[in-house]
């Protein structure tokens, strides 16, 4: 037996290396594929929307005139109408003329709300919203290109201090382009005699003045 492997030694060396050799080449063909690596990008980031801004609306100044409990200037909310300017002013006068004033009209800031009475005067403004109410800061320069005063009044007629134009203020006697703007200046007031703190207006032109205006 030994003598047999010592004569076949090679050729037993040479089957067993080959046989190892077929072995391997067998264990890599059936070796699994490895799964490639897929590198996946990180996500985008989406922008985040800025809020909108949303402008606050102004508050309406509004002036109040006429057979109305308290005339004046109120401030109120934006979306306002005519009846919450009434409301905002006491409420219609005992003389109101309610059926000629629409209700639901909305307001804007500056406009004049008039109530008339139902003896309306021949001064008056419109019946309704109107305006805005003229009250000028800075007094005209050339006060020649204003309108031309009337010489009198019609009998019973009176002017209203707190809405008259400063044409219908120059009809009222010793009353010019700038006593008249000086009046308008001087707005709102609550009683005839108020007008007696214009500049330039004492008692004596007060007297000759009190029987041809009114404050309502």
């Amino acid at each position: 037996m030994n003598d047999w492997m010592q004569r076949n030694f090679k050729t037993l060396a040479l089957t067993l290396l080959w046989l190892l050799s077929l072995g391997g080449v067998a264990l890599f063909v059936r070796r699994p594929t490895p799964t490639p690596i897929e590198i996946i990008p990180p996500p985008t980031a989406t922008a985040t929307p800025l809020p909108t801004v949303t402008p606050t609306p102004s508050p309406l100044r509004v002036y109040v005139s006429g057979a109305v409990s308290k005339p004046d200037v109120y401030v109120l909310t934006p979306g306002a109408i005519v009846k919450d300017a009434i409301s905002a002013a006491g409420g219609f006068g005992p003389n109101a003329d309610r059926a000629n004033i629409n209700l639901a009209q909305p307001l804007y800031d500056g406009a004049q709300v008039h109530v008339a009475s139902e003896v309306a005067q021949a001064t008056s403004p419109p019946v309704g919203v109107s305006g805005p109410v003229a009250t000028p800061t800075v007094a005209p320069t050339n006060l020649s290109n204003l309108p031309p005063a009337k010489a009198t009044l019609a009998p019973g007629t009176k002017i209203n201090i707190n809405t008259a134009s400063l044409s219908e203020l120059q009809q009222l006697p010793g009353i010019g382009p700038a006593m008249a703007q000086r009046i308008v200046e001087g707005r709102p007031y609550r009683s005839p005699q108020d007008l007696k703190k214009v500049k330039g207006i004492g008692d004596v032109t007060y007297g000759k003045l009190a029987p041809l205006i009114t404050v309502q």
